[in-house]
């Protein structure tokens, strides 16, 4: 008897942390909530990374996944910026890690082929692929939509994910 899954996916990012829930049961994918977790630019960078983390704590706490996924990082042609970008997807994968989730890492190319069947392509298909695979969504915005994009990756490659944790371990 196979159980539903709910799968949070957290695209990290300093001004601005899009999250998307799903379930999955079997192949079939059921949309949840998403949204946006901001931070204030005003603020110290330890200040803005506190509400990251707790924007996606009330997140995770609200709505309770058995599994993350977060996109990994690309190398910016700005150090700082890196740097910071760094710094909040590291909040992103703390904040499931410490409420005691599995955590997954998918690489941009990797989401866009889970979601649109090629690793290059524009927002606008990631965007109509969504509405594709789950009538119901909605979003507000590239950043959920990017997130709810990253937690399908992950429920179509847990599978595999799993075997290789257990032949590493």
């Amino acid at each position: 008897m196979q159980n539903t899954i709910r799968i949070v996916g957290i695209d990290p990012g300093l001004r601005r942390t899009g999250w998307g829930i799903i379930d999955t049961l079997g192949n079939s994918l059921r949309f949840v909530a998403s949204g946006t977790v901001t931070s204030d630019g005003d603020m110290d960078l330890a200040s803005r990374l506190c509400q990251l983390h707790d924007g996606l704590a009330e997140i995770v706490h609200s709505y309770k996944p058995d599994e993350a996924a977060v996109e990994q990082t690309f190398v910016n042609k700005d150090a700082v910026a890196t740097l910071k970008l760094g710094q909040a997807r590291g909040i992103a994968m703390l904040v499931p890690a410490r409420a005691g989730l599995p955590v997954s890492e998918y690489a941009p190319n990797a989401v866009k082929k889970a979601v649109i069947g090629v690793g290059h392509g524009e927002k606008q298909q990631i965007h109509m692929m969504l509405k594709i695979l789950m009538p119901k969504v909605e979003f507000k915005g590239n950043d959920a939509a990017d997130a709810l994009a990253i937690a399908i990756c992950h429920a179509h490659n847990r599978g595999s994910n799993r075997m290789r944790q257990a032949l590493a371990g």
